[in-house]
């Protein structure tokens, strides 16, 4: 069946520009489209639609306010647009913060360098955020969703092991796993650092984690949320005002320092350099077309194992596509250990999974009870 979009926008050109887009594609049909908020309320409750698009600056209502009005009786993935501006930054995280599900800017360019690959990766993003309200009961939202407890996970068993050796190390991890109804134990593993990588939902994921966090949390946190650049400043901003620990957007030349977090600027690559006790991260901007993401999970995780090798602690979050699983496979390599987060609390179980998928999983977690377990895994000063 396909997917049923309602599109919500003031602007007609808009709002007939999206709905040719998403017409388009056999896969979703326009169910309908409102021009304000208030208007969007009425529509939603009336043709119930699988995923809605929303403006965030609007009359009558603005889209903040009809995320909340919407959600307050149907859980609908919604997908906001906004401005590339400091003022449509904040207003697209208030959104999230009131229960959207993802944003994209308005402008197609900013999306990606070519329109076609624009036009697809706002299908893609539609398609990925309509699959969660399949595991989604109506509810009334929250900000931390309910997870299952965490749970040690074994790399799978390939269908053809490609050797006898092989398949005994599958069966010896298997054999040492804890059993899954025990409860988190921590390893007693030494870290340096802790390294986080999150897309789609990230916002409101990394916003649960950081802000259970202790002030004293002994360790320095690296954070790489896909994220334009005119946004950064403003999610590190409003982080460091909710969370006991230190927020900033990171800067080229910051030291690391314990109980400090740094997010990763869009649209450049954060990298460490040094040693494990006087490392400095480098922002470097990278034009390569090679890159999809920037940042990029997978170049902040491998260059954190290069300076860390295995002492450090990462997370994959909440996201669509696998960045961050060839970052998780080298530290895997240096010994490092890789959490990832639930498919039930995922808001999109793309990034987890791809991790997951490949075998380099140690510990697959709620988002409500990551925090905790960090705090128990690398103490707490």
């Amino acid at each position: 069946m396909a997917i049923r979009v309602l599109v919500v926008d003031d602007s007609s050109f808009f709002r007939r520009r999206l709905t040719e887009i998403i017409a388009a594609d056999p896969e979703m049909v326009v169910a309908g489209t409102a021009n304000n908020g208030r208007e969007a309320v009425e529509k939603a409750l009336e043709l119930k639609p699988d995923v809605i698009t929303m403006d965030v600056e609007m009359p009558v209502m603005d889209g903040i306010q009809a995320v909340r009005e919407i959600l307050k009786t149907q859980r609908i993935p919604i997908l906001m647009f906004s401005s590339l501006t400091h003022n449509g930054a904040k207003a697209t995280l208030d959104a999230l913060e009131a229960g959207a599900t993802d944003f994209l800017p308005k402008k197609f360019e900013d999306i990606a360098r070519d329109k076609a690959d624009a036009i697809d990766l706002l299908r893609q993003r539609i398609k990925a955020v309509a699959k969660r309200r399949l595991s989604v009961k109506p509810a009334t939202p929250a900000v931390t969703p309910p997870a299952p407890i965490s749970r040690p996970v074994a790399a799978p068993i390939a269908r053809t092991p490609a050797s006898r050796a092989e398949l005994l190390r599958t069966v010896d991890r298997l054999d040492s796993s804890e059993s899954l109804d025990r409860p988190f134990k921590p390893t007693g593993k030494q870290y340096k650092i802790v390294a986080i990588g999150t897309s789609t939902g990230g916002p409101v994921a990394l916003q649960t984690i950081i802000t259970a966090l202790p002030a004293n949390f002994p360790l320095p946190i690296l954070l790489v949320q896909h994220m334009p650049a005119a946004f950064t400043g403003a999610f590190a901003a409003r982080l460091n005002t909710l969370a006991k620990i230190e927020v900033k957007e990171a800067a080229d030349g910051d030291v690391l320092r314990p109980g400090v977090a740094y997010l990763a600027p869009g649209g450049k690559q954060m990298l460490l350099e040094g040693s494990e006790t006087h490392c400095k991260i480098r922002i470097k901007e990278d034009d390569s077309p090679r890159i999809t993401f920037k940042p990029s999970v997978d170049i902040t995780f491998g260059s954190t194992a290069k300076v860390f090798q295995d002492k450090v602690l990462a997370v994959v979050l909440t996201g669509m596509g696998s960045d961050g699983r060839d970052g998780s496979r080298l530290l895997k390599q240096f010994g490092s250990r890789i959490w990832a987060q639930d498919e039930a609390s995922s808001v999109v179980y793309g990034m987890p999974q791809a991790v997951t998928a490949a075998g380099l999983t140690d510990v697959e977690v709620g988002l409500a009870d990551v925090a905790s377990k960090l705090i128990s895994e690398v103490g707490h000063g």
